[in-house]
């Protein structure tokens, strides 16, 4: 049996950044990721401000890796069209491509990265950890990370508070080869679109490549007989995606899916293991938020073990740091899908990208709550 100090499990985004804070503090940190390669996610693939400055503390820079700037978001409700400018630059790039240069710096700051290990088991032992892999093999550790995304480890499912989580999503994920003049009406925006039970988004990535993503309750899911059918509905009723969809062609044969997202997800239960990403807090997907949400929460586990903060304390403070903007968000999400909310959507849909312009700017990260080095800002972000 192996035996490491930190065990962390997951090779995202959060389970990565905090693997190499921990590992470039000098740490004995071992990384366990499931897949062979990286692999698309299901996401969104947003990059605000606050995560742009986390990646370039790291070393990762995403316009080097290609990714596209965004200025403006556009709405689409039925047949109208707004649009207005975004509070801050953004980004887009996909996970594929930033999680693979990420778990490569933090290789380099000396975590030993395992690849292709499934982890089967994780109990305590004594004032320990013990893990189980599918191939037989088993590891001892002290600390334990779990940073496992939108799915739980077994036997260490989330708990979402009474009341608190919206769970009743399915999320869709599909890059697309646009045409030329879909391809440019797109560029420096984030479009996004409302239908009837859910809402999505599309943008240019790297490559050439626009990623779709959406997501849908899953009774209107099933309805429509499935993601063909549903797709079939939405650019029916929407003339923004409609337009987009022209003449393109969907780059793989079907698309990524996840079910039981739960929206507005703060772990409040303190379970011995240091809990990052979607396993510490779920935001939803409109707000953009969600990567930067996982690289600070890395960051501020790795941050606070080092000072020999307690696990408790560490899911308290960015509890405390998150809560505010969850709530906002996760009742704007409700209000996004529900029926009659949609009805009024063309007639309001002249202030909405305001409303959504204002949300998404004060569903940020909070400025002072951002772990970093004094070269780095957000500011300095927002030039890029």
């Amino acid at each position: 049996m192996s035996r490491v100090e930190c065990l962390v499990i997951g090779g995202g985004l959060a389970g990565a950044m905090a693997a190499m804070r921990l590992a470039q503090a000098g740490r004995e940190v071992l990384l366990i990721e499931k897949e062979h390669a990286t692999q698309h996610k299901v996401c969104g693939e947003f990059l605000s401000p606050e995560a742009v400055v986390y990646l370039r503390e790291a070393g990762v820079e995403p316009l080097k890796l290609g990714a596209e700037r965004l200025l403006r978001v556009r709405l689409g409700a039925g047949e109208k069209i707004v649009e207005t400018a975004l509070p801050f630059t953004a980004l887009s790039l996909s996970r594929k491509a930033l999680d693979e240069a990420l778990l490569r710096k933090t290789a380099a700051a000396g975590c030993v990265v395992r690849r292709g290990a499934a982890v089967e088991r994780l109990a305590q032992d004594g004032d320990g950890w013990r893990v189980e892999l599918a191939d037989g093999a088993s590891v001892r550790a002290a600390k334990v990370f779990l940073a496992t995304g939108k799915h739980d480890l077994r036997g260490w499912n989330r708990r979402p508070e009474r009341g608190a989580a919206q769970s009743d999503f399915v999320g869709f994920k599909m890059h697309w080869k646009l045409s030329s003049a879909a391809a440019e009406k797109l560029r420096d925006t984030m479009e996004m679109f409302l239908f009837r039970g859910g809402y999505g988004g599309i943008s240019l990535i790297e490559d050439g490549a626009a990623n779709l993503c959406l997501v849908v309750r899953r009774a209107i899911l099933h309805a429509a007989g499935g993601w063909t059918g549903l797709m079939a509905g939405i650019c029916a009723g929407n003339s923004l995606l409609r337009e987009r969809l022209d003449g393109s062609e969907p780059r793989w044969e079907r698309p990524l899916a996840v079910g039981w997202i739960p929206y507005g997800y703060l772990a409040h239960e303190p379970d011995g293991v240091w809990r990052l990403g979607d396993q510490a807090a779920v935001i939803p997907s409109f707000t953009g938020d969600g990567m930067a949400i996982a690289l600070h929460s890395g960051v501020l586990a790795a941050e606070m073990y080092l000072t020999g903060a307690s696990e408790a304390e560490y899911q308290c403070k960015l509890a405390g740091q998150l809560r505010q903007g969850m709530r906002l968000a996760t009742a704007v999400s409700r209000v996004m899908v529900n029926p009659v909310a949609q009805g009024m959507a063309p007639g309001l849909l002249p202030v909405l990208p305001y409303a959504m312009s204002w949300i998404a700017a004060v569903t940020r990260i909070p400025r002072r709550a951002l772990v970093t080095q004094p070269a780095f800002s957000v500011s300095s972000a927002q030039r890029a």
